[in-house]
Parts: C-alpha cells; sequence; structure tokens
C-alpha cells in the first residue's frame, strides 16, 4: 500500500482547484482497503473519501488522508426471465456502467447518461435526470465502516433517499466506505418484459424527434439525454465545473401563489406532499446571474445553475461567489437555494 505525501489534486476534482492532500492512497480493492485500515496514518487522520471528484469543491487543502476509490468490476447477481440483478463496484465510471448496461439492453438508467462521477457516489448523492433517480432502480449497497471495519449492507430503506439526499448526506455521513452498489433493471430481451421508457422530461422528445429516433429503444433515449447534455452543460474536461451547484428548493403553495403573482411566468413542478419545485436555475437567472463573470470565476452562459471555474480560480472564489447567489435569490424571491455540490 503505498501512502503518497502533498499530493496535488488538481486532475482528481472536476472544478481542477488546486490543492494538495496531507497524504493519499488510492484503493483497488476491498482488501486493499482493509490492510490501509491497520496502518498507523489511517488511524490517526481525518479521512476523506474521493471517488470522480465531480461533485465536491475544495475551498482549502486537505489535512488528513484523502483515499482514493478504484474499486472495479461489474457482474450479474441473479436474473429471471424479464429482470436482472447487476453489482457494480463504487470505483467504476457512471457513464460508463450506463453504457454497459445499455449494450446488454438493460433498461433502467439510460436517463441517468453522462452523469459524471463514480457507481459509488450514486447512491450518496441519489443522482438524478429526466425523471428518474437512482432509488427507482436500487436494490442494495455494500460499506465498509471507516471505524471498526465492519462490512455492513444498506437496503433501500435504509439510505433513506430523498432529493439529493442519502443518509450518507446525514447520519451517515463520513462513516462508510462504500464499495458496490446493486440495482434491479428490466430485461428488454425479454418479450414478457413490461416497460415504460420516461421520455416526458425536459427535451428528450423533441431530440428524439430532431434525431429520427422513431423506433425507442434505450439507446435512443441515452443519446438523446448525452445530445442534450452536451448542449447545455460545459465540459469539465475544458472548462471546470461541477455541473449543478445548488439544488431546486421547494416552496409551500402559499408562497408560490403570492410569488406567482409577481412574477407570472415563473416555472413550478408540484409534488406530492403539495408542496412546489422551482428551479434553481431559473431563479438565479432572474437575478442577474447568467453568464456573469467574477474574477476567475461566474455563473455559466448557457445554465445559470453550473458555476465555472475560468481558469485560475480558487475554492473559497467559487464559494464566495455560491454565498451571493444565495443571498440574491433570497432576496429577490425569498427563497433559499442550498447546495448540491459538497463543499469541504
Amino acid at each position: 500500500m503505498e501512502i503518497q505525501k502533498n499530493k496535488p489534486l488538481d486532475d482528481l476534482n472536476t472544478f481542477g482547484i488546486n490543492v494538495g492532500a496531507q497524504y493519499f492512497a488510492e484503493v483497488t480493492s476491498v482488501d486493499e482497503f482493509g490492510e490501509l485500515m491497520q496502518l498507523e496514518v489511517y488511524k490517526t487522520n481525518k479521512k476523506l473519501i474521493l471517488g470522480g471528484g465531480s461533485n465536491i469543491l475544495f475551498t482549502d487543502c486537505v489535512y488528513g488522508i484523502v483515499v482514493k476509490n478504484s474499486i472495479k468490476g461489474i457482474s450479474v447477481v441473479s436474473e429471471t426471465e424479464t429482470e436482472v440483478i447487476v453489482k457494480a463496484n463504487a470505483g467504476e465510471m457512471w457513464h460508463e456502467f450506463v453504457l454497459w448496461c445499455i449494450e446488454r439492453n438493460y433498461a433502467g438508467i439510460e436517463n441517468l447518461s453522462l452523469i459524471p462521477g463514480l457507481v459509488g457516489a450514486a447512491p450518496m448523492q441519489n443522482i438524478g435526470a429526466y425523471g428518474v433517480e437512482i432509488k427507482d432502480v436500487f436494490q442494495e449497497l455494500e460499506a465498509i465502516n471507516l471505524v471498526t471495519g465492519e462490512s455492513v449492507k444498506f437496503n433501500l430503506n435504509d439510505c433513506e433517499f430523498g432529493y439529493r439526499e442519502s443518509v450518507f448526506k446525514n447520519k451517515c455521513k463520513n462513516k462508510f466506505f462504500i464499495t458496490s452498489v446493486t440495482f434491479k433493471l428490466t430485461k428488454l430481451s425479454s418479450p414478457k418484459a413490461i416497460y415504460k421508457f420516461k421520455t416526458d422530461y425536459g427535451d428528450i422528445k423533441n431530440t428524439l424527434s430532431e434525431m429520427r429516433a422513431y423506433d425507442l429503444s434505450i439507446k435512443a433515449v441515452s443519446d438523446a439525454v448525452i445530445q442534450i447534455r452536451n448542449s447545455k452543460l460545459p465540459n469539465p474536461k475544458e472548462l471546470g465545473n461541477a455541473g449543478s451547484f445548488f439544488k431546486n428548493p421547494s416552496i409551500s403553495k402559499q408562497q408560490f401563489d403570492e410569488l406567482v403573482l409577481k412574477y407570472p411566468v415563473m416555472p413550478s413542478y408540484p409534488q406530492r406532499d403539495d408542496s412546489i419545485k422551482i428551479p434553481a436555475g431559473w431563479v438565479i437567472e432572474q437575478c442577474g446571474w447568467k453568464g456573469k463573470v467574477v474574477g476567475n470565476t461566474g455563473s455559466h452562459k448557457s445554465q445559470a445553475l453550473v458555476l465555472v471555474n475560468y481558469g485560475n480560480a480558487t475554492g473559497k472564489e467559487i464559494w464566495n461567489l455560491a454565498l451571493e447567489i444565495q443571498k440574491s435569490v433570497k432576496e429577490k424571491f425569498g427563497i433559499e437555494i442550498m447546495p448540491e455540490v459538497n463543499v469541504v
């Protein structure tokens, strides 16, 4: 087990923030993680588990040990005539896993194409896009307690999934090292399979039409999602960002009824609990942030929800911009928008 000192992390976070880790270790198997736990450098230091670095903002160097999860492997656990249980190890790239499933005609996560990051981060964030969330296909995950080394399984209820939320962002935050995630998917190769494609969200239908994809398939839906995401979101390899920086806020119907009198075109999405979800990108844009450059950072010209690093921004600069955006939205609309990105 190699322990690196003063490891640069700029290539390991999609914002491209130039910070370092006091200690750094990359783990490629469960056994390796067990070996790491026996070392004094692990036992005596604060720990940060790092996946693909696509949902994190470093505001300072990391004092302690950063553990990079690189456990790979995908396998079929079991299957019936119409369903398949697939286990993906946490270090697999999420989009590569989606493509693996599409190639085998396993349906359920095609709407989540091109989401950056690793499989292990998917349940932590309950990632979602275009009408689908991880919880819709989640079976279980395996994790290791960072203190005791005990292996634990979490089922759907254990994970306490919410909108971009899970138990791992709350009471279990920084307490577990996720090693694998298991999903229940639909085998479209079976004539008995019953499956409803989700194409009503966003521009999927229009994009499918433009692509002349008249024969609906998970490959077609995935291709449409990829095209939409590429047209709206900057490539982190070209312009540092972490995708959507803020979560879409939910407000009460009473507050919405008051706001819509003043802002008649305010987009809204009624929820099952009678709350109203408002697109964070819309309120940010109304506050004049879309395309605005502040020093080395700013809000992207095509999507106000995406904060970007124009080359030399520090994490603190980006965080200060986020705080200013929060403040302006609160002052204008009385709405609090919360970060989706993990700020360290």
